[in-house]
């Protein structure tokens, strides 16, 4: 039987047209710590999927943020599709305002990037269409007053960003925590262009012929380093994973930040800024609300104790960073 929840958005799908009045089954699959999914399957029809956000996420520490955010995912997909074809599931829902979203399924033929870098596949394509999927969106967004006012979205950003991951991990590290603050400080005032703000490998599929991202209810009017940083950060620590194999993941490091340039053109400050946010987001992957599930004990003092002796003093370039890293591991 479906659940109370299920009723409900099954009676919407209905209203909307995008299911009949046929036998239709709603099938959970994997989430994510932020929301309930499923794929939507009727006799006859192509199958699809629909989202709705949680409010309390499914983490061990106690992590709250407003449903209401899906609204903004909504938004993201509208815009992203137009400025990068193909680079976001087709949207089909028509309210932006339902509590749900429905949206293009992407199944057989696509895999997770994160499932293959924890694999060990390393493909430079990857990394390529990861920095020049988010260069597009980047510059085609960039100061544009529209796109800034659909997305004045920082309380938001504050609950699922800022918060679990910047100051969460000052908390716990008394030392570097100025530094920290600073950088949540920072960030809440800059407004360049619309950030995903979860681009992460998990969130994206490729295939072939697509490069897909998913997964976009924390986007915000705000700074592009965020997003850069977010996406390398999750390559460093898949480094450390493997390491001491599989240091050709600087290869992608290198390959996505070159693709991800010369979408924006050159810019020596944004590099800066990204690669310090990279030692923060390091850092809040084992200390902060959202630790990566794969990086046991002993590597996590290994992260900690590169970071801590950096963080402070950093001015230093992605290149430097990928550098000490690699040497490092």
């Amino acid at each position: 039987m479906p659940s109370e929840v299920e009723q409900g958005i099954l009676e919407q799908i209905r209203c909307d047209g995008l299911v009949g009045s046929g036998n239709v089954t709603m099938v959970p699959f994997g989430g994510g710590v932020s929301s309930d999914v499923w794929l939507v399957e009727e006799e006859g029809s192509e199958p699809f999927v629909v989202k709705r956000s949680v409010a309390k996420l499914r983490v061990k520490a106690e992590w709250f943020a407003d449903p209401a955010r899906l609204l903004y995912e909504y938004r993201y997909l509208e815009i992203a599709a137009k400025i990068a074809p193909g680079a976001v599931p087709k949207l089909l829902s028509k309210d932006p305002h339902a509590p749900f979203v429905a949206m293009e399924y992407l199944g057989a033929g696509f895999e997770n990037w994160k499932a293959r870098l924890l694999a060990g596949d390393i493909r430079i394509e990857d990394a390529r269409r990861a920095g020049e999927t988010l260069g597009l969106i980047h510059r085609a967004t960039r100061n544009d007053p529209e796109v800034a006012s659909q997305f004045d979205t920082l309380p938001f950003f504050r609950q699922l960003r800022i918060e679990p991951y910047l100051l969460a991990t000052a908390e716990k590290h008394p030392a570097l925590a100025g530094a920290i603050e600073a950088e949540a400080a920072r960030l809440a005032t800059m407004r360049e262009c619309l950030v995903h703000g979860d681009y992460s490998p998990k969130n994206m599929l490729v295939s072939d012929g697509r490069f897909a991202v998913l997964d976009c209810e924390t986007a915000w009017f705000g700074d592009p380093a965020f997003d850069l940083a977010f996406v390398l950060n999750h390559l460093h620590l898949k480094a450390l994973l493997h390491s001491p194999k599989l240091t050709d993941l600087s290869s992608l490091i290198e390959v996505l930040s070159a693709s991800y340039f010369q979408i924006t053109g050159a810019d020596k400050a944004r590099d800066r800024r990204t690669a310090r946010l990279v030692l923060m987001l390091l850092l809040a992957r084992v200390d902060g609300k959202s630790p990566a599930e794969y990086l046991d004990p002993a590597r996590q003092d290994r992260l900690r104790s590169f970071v801590g002796p950096r963080l402070n003093d950093w001015d230093g370039t992605l290149a430097d960073l990928s550098a000490q890293w690699f040497q490092f591991l």
